[in-house]
């Protein structure tokens, strides 16, 4: 009989510029296995993204607001995120686009990234629009940067090389019963311990709310397509 494999969870911090491709990942990530997207601010600092979960690990996605601070403040929004995360950040995911240039501040942020004394994925999203061999010189520039957990080619959009990120992410997370992670959150926070479960049904209502509104756009859209088809027709 096979020993059942521990539980394990944990919180991973998102950092990356805008436009890299951050909500496709999460969107390719929740896809596999149903879990929740959420824009609605859960605590005062980060605020939950989605949670991933399996019956052998949950993650939970957390935002960390405040990428955007110009270039002289990058170290200290980097310690920031340190003293504001420590306690309930496991691994921090630094999204970048890997089919443009590499901007100044991508390369302000993995330079102070070691203030932050958490471990950090770097995800180059988007390599479906690259050659292969112009993969390597970005990760030899990135990896002298900074010494990254792990360095994964991910296109978000493909759903490749999202299950060699989840793994790596799992390495980070801590075992223990299901909920541990909800629980190291609300004593950081002075919340009851027993968080999940609230977290979890009113993320899932905001969810289904969310794709009620957008299923109420996409059925609004094809019937403008459709009259604009109609008008052309009549025109001819």
């Amino acid at each position: 009989m096979k020993n059942k494999k521990s539980f394990k969870s944990g919180f991973a911090a998102i950092i990356g510029m805008p436009n890299v491709g951050k909500s496709t990942l999460l969107n390719t990530i929740v896809g596999q296995k149903i879990a929740i997207i959420s824009d609605k601010p859960q605590t005062t600092r980060n605020k939950i993204l989605a949670i991933y979960s399996t019956d052998e690990e949950q993650i939970i996605f957390t935002d960390t607001p405040g990428i955007h601070k110009p270039h002289n403040k990058l170290g200290e929004y980097m310690v920031h995120v340190a003293n504001e995360s420590m306690d309930d950040t496991d691994v921090l995911i630094f999204v970048v686009d890997a089919s443009k240039k590499i901007q100044e501040t991508e390369r302000e942020i993995a330079k102070n990234i070691s203030k932050t004394g958490l471990p950090c994925i770097l995800v180059l999203n988007k390599v479906d629009l690259m050659k292969k061999e112009d993969l390597l010189p970005i990760i030899a520039d990135y990896s002298s940067m900074h010494d990254f957990a792990s360095i994964v080619p991910v296109s978000a959009k493909n759903n490749d090389g999202v299950d060699i990120l989840l793994h790596d992410i799992e390495d980070y997370l801590e075992e223990g019963p299901e909920g541990l992670a909800a629980e190291r959150r609300g004593r950081k926070s002075s919340r009851p311990a027993k968080l999940s479960k609230a977290v979890e049904e009113d993320l899932i209502a905001e969810n289904q709310r969310l794709r009620a509104e957008i299923d109420y756009l996409k059925n609004l859209q094809a019937l403008v397509l459709e009259e604009e088809r109609h008008q052309h027709r009549k025109r001819r």
